[in-house]
C-alpha cells in the first residue's frame, strides 16, 4: 500500500492530492484561539466530516458543494484504514476564493463587543437597543480575509470584499462579491430554520467557496459544523447574556479560567466537549453517529 502525505495541514484538517480530486480529512484535534491543543478530541473529526455531508446534501439546491463521497471505499487504499473512516471526504478540487464569508442571525462574541461601542457591526449599523445574544431583525453578511496559521483574519466591509476579489479576478470582484453574500445568506436562512425546527438555534456561521473548472461558484471546505459556527440550545435561549453552546466553549473557558494550562486539557473537559459534539449532530440529523 502507498504511503501518502498531505499536501496541505490546517489546524484540524488534513488535505490530501488523489490526481483530479482532493482527499480531507477531519482530524480529532481541537484548536483554540488559533493554537492547537495538546489533546485530541475522540470522534471529532467524523462529526464534522459527517455533519458537513448532511448539510451538503440538503442545500444542493441553492449552491452546488465540492463532495464527492464520504465512503473510503470509493477513496485509495490508504484511507481504507480505521483511523480515516467516516472522517475523509473525497471534493473536487476548486480554486478557492480569498474571503471567509461569515453570517450573523443573533449578536453575540466579537459582533456584540463591535455594538457596545458604536452600534454597529464591521460597518453596518444596527438597531438601537439590542441585548447580548438578541436575534437580529435580518441575517447580516460580515466577509473577513482568509489569513495563514497563526494570524487573525480581518473583517472587511462588503465594498472591501468587491476590491479585495478583483485583485485576485480581474472584471469579477463585483459579480463575486454579491454571489458570495447571497449564497451565504441563502445557505443560512434554510438551514438556521431546519435548525431551529429541531432545538437548535444558529447564531452564526463561516462558509468558504471556490471556482470549479468552468468559473463556476462552489460551496467548500466545511459546512455548518460546531467548529465553524455557533450552535445555541433553543430550549432556555433568552437575550440578555451570553448562551451556552454545543462547540468548543467548554474547552475555551477552561483555558480562559487556567491561563498557565500549557495548552493542555483534563480529560473530563474533553469529553465534556465531545458531549456537546455528538449531541448536535444527533439533535439536527435525528440519527446516531454511526
Amino acid at each position: 500500500m502507498e504511503i501518502l502525505k498531505p499536501i496541505k495541514e490546517g489546524k484540524v484538517r488534513e488535505i490530501y492530492d488523489n490526481g483530479d480530486s482532493l482527499i480531507m480529512v477531519a482530524t480529532d484535534r481541537i484548536s483554540c484561539f488559533d493554537v492547537i491543543l495538546n489533546n485530541e478530541v475522540t470522534k471529532k473529526g467524523t462529526v464534522l466530516t459527517q455533519m458537513s455531508k448532511f448539510w451538503f446534501d440538503m442545500t444542493e439546491d441553492i449552491v452546488p458543494n465540492h463532495m464527492i463521497s464520504v465512503d473510503v471505499k470509493d477513496m485509495p487504499e490508504f484511507f481504507q484504514q480505521e483511523k480515516f473512516d467516516g472522517k475523509s471526504m473525497m471534493c473536487r478540487k476548486l480554486d478557492m476564493l480569498p474571503i471567509e464569508c461569515i453570517v450573523r442571525g443573533y449578536i453575540t462574541g466579537s459582533g456584540w463587543a463591535s455594538y457596545q461601542k458604536n452600534g454597529t457591526v464591521c460597518g453596518i449599523s444596527l438597531p438601537e437597543g439590542l441585548k447580548e445574544s438578541d436575534k437580529l431583525p435580518e441575517p447580516i453578511y460580515t466577509p473577513s480575509t482568509k489569513a495563514e496559521i497563526g494570524d487573525h483574519d480581518e473583517n472587511i466591509s462588503f465594498e472591501q470584499s468587491i476590491n479585495h476579489l478583483e485583485k485576485h479576478f480581474p472584471g469579477k470582484g463585483r459579480e463575486y462579491a454579491e454571489k458570495l453574500r447571497d449564497y451565504t445568506i441563502a445557505l443560512y436562512k434554510k438551514c438556521a430554520e431546519y435548525a431551529l425546527s429541531k432545538g437548535i438555534i444558529i447564531a452564526d456561521t463561516k462558509f468558504e467557496f471556490g471556482l470549479d473548472e468552468n468559473g463556476n461558484i462552489v460551496l467548500g471546505d466545511e459546512m455548518l459544523t460546531p467548529d465553524s459556527s455557533r450552535f445555541w440550545p433553543a430550549e432556555g435561549y433568552e437575550a440578555g447574556h451570553g448562551q451556552p453552546s454545543f462547540d468548543k466553549q467548554f474547552a475555551r473557558d477552561w483555558l480562559k479560567a487556567n491561563p498557565d494550562n500549557n495548552w493542555t486539557l483534563p480529560q473530563e473537559i474533553v469529553d465534556k466537549t465531545i458531549e456537546k459534539y455528538l449531541q448536535a449532530y444527533e439533535m439536527l440529523t435525528g440519527k446516531k453517529l454511526a
